[in-house]
């Protein structure tokens, strides 16, 4: 590894140990405003539902906070794990949904054979990365699909890369065309995306945008 990776390593590593404070801090605040399927909005269930339908194999919840979307996944008795930094989320992911296995740890690194997995979501769970650090993660992501497998990602749409001050931590705006373009980079193909603004009640009052991209098939 050169000097400038290492430096690049340690930086990520800093990034998610200090994401991951934030989190644990106010993680019982988020669950109390966020952390409930009833709490979400209709549309982003309908969406996350049908992408899992289209998917095959075992799925990975990237960033699965206490777990609400995860549950949603191993509807039907799917194959599903989630990983988040907060370790208070885990805890609470795990008391909910005790048979399925949550772990701490960055998907920066995932514990997963190459290939392993039929798809990822990864919702809203970009956001506080530094964009330079997006395509080492989506990278990360690509190892890990079989071929043909999907990924989901939900964002906060705005100008790509502009940083914002979210309640937790900084965060950074996104659109599908700035994703797809990094996604080509690790061999991933945007296959559809859609967005739209927020109605009154939802969590957030920023648009949302999210984007379904696929690996090569084999």
């Amino acid at each position: 590894m050169s000097g400038a990776d290492h430096d690049q390593v340690e930086v990520a590593g800093e990034v998610d140990l200090a994401l991951a404070a934030a989190y644990d801090a106010r993680a019982a605040e988020y669950v109390a405003l966020a952390g409930t399927l009833a709490q979400m909005d209709a549309r982003d269930a309908a969406v996350i539902t049908a992408w899992r339908d289209s998917t095959r194999g075992r799925l990975l919840d990237a960033g699965c906070g206490p777990g609400h979307w995860t549950g949603v996944l191993a509807h039907g008795g799917r194959d599903i794990r989630g990983i988040d930094l907060s370790a208070e989320f885990v805890a609470t992911a795990r008391t909910r949904h005790p048979g399925i296995p949550f772990e701490v740890g960055s998907f920066r690194h995932l514990p997963l054979d190459a290939g392993s997995l039929g798809g990822i979501l990864a919702w809203y769970s970009l956001i506080h990365s530094p964009p330079s650090h997006v395509p080492d993660i989506l990278a990360e992501f690509g190892r890990v699909l079989a071929p043909g497998g999907s990924l989901l990602i939900g964002f906060f749409e705005g100008e790509p890369r502009e940083r914002f001050a979210h309640a937790i931590a900084p965060a950074y705006f996104w659109s599908a065309d700035a994703l797809a373009a990094v996604l080509a980079e690790t061999g991933l193909e945007v296959v559809s995306s859609e967005s739209r603004e927020r109605e009154p009640g939802e969590v957030s009052t920023r648009p949302h945008g999210s984007l379904i991209a696929r690996s090569t098939p084999g």
